[in-house]
């Protein structure tokens, strides 16, 4: 919102889109766990990430992902499988989440087209990127680079699938944002 200049797809649109007719697809911004466990889903697609920023205006010493980005995949992948889709300009602190995450996205600034990230969560085109940097397990290993006496990613340089079966069903999902 606010840019005249394009309309984009959002990627809840997307997945709306991508899925069978028949499928109802839920957007809840901040489900907690009664939601979640109220209704009959089987998957769930998590988005999660930062506010858009530029410059200085995205410093981070801690680079966490703010609320409710943590309790949303808390309540959701600790109940149902889940694949969450992190939005941001490079890695953050992930692990204390993974344990409960059947896959990890990073989406990294996808743009104005979800439809991107669609194409791979449903198989329509195959995952093919590597990380271009090592993403870290907590921020007290940065800097952190390849070769360290103690590197121990959370991901290495070059991790990334790379296969056209990493995709989700087109029925009895939900989906969820924050």
């Amino acid at each position: 919102s606010g840019n005249s200049d394009t309309t984009g797809t959002t990627i809840f649109e997307a997945v709306k889109s991508a899925v069978d007719r028949s499928t109802e697809v839920v957007f809840e911004e901040n489900p907690d766990e009664e939601f979640v466990r109220s209704n009959s889903f089987t998957h769930a697609i998590v988005v999660v990430g930062e506010l858009p920023y530029a410059e200085m205006e995205g410093d981070s010493e801690t680079l966490t992902m703010l609320e409710p980005g943590p309790s949303v995949i808390n309540n959701v992948c600790r109940t149902m499988k889940c694949v969450v889709v992190v939005i941001s300009g490079r890695p953050l602190v992930m692990e204390p989440y993974m344990a409960s995450i059947d896959a990890l996205v990073a989406a990294w600034l996808p743009g104005t087209e979800g439809k991107g990230v669609t194409d791979v969560l449903f198989g329509d085109h195959p995952f093919t990127g590597k990380l271009p940097r090592t993403w870290f397990r907590n921020v007290d290993q940065l800097p952190m680079n390849f070769g360290d006496k103690h590197y121990d990613p959370l991901f290495p340089l070059g991790f990334g699938l790379t296969t056209e079966q990493a995709c989700l069903p087109t029925t009895n999902m939900a989906v969820q944002y924050s």
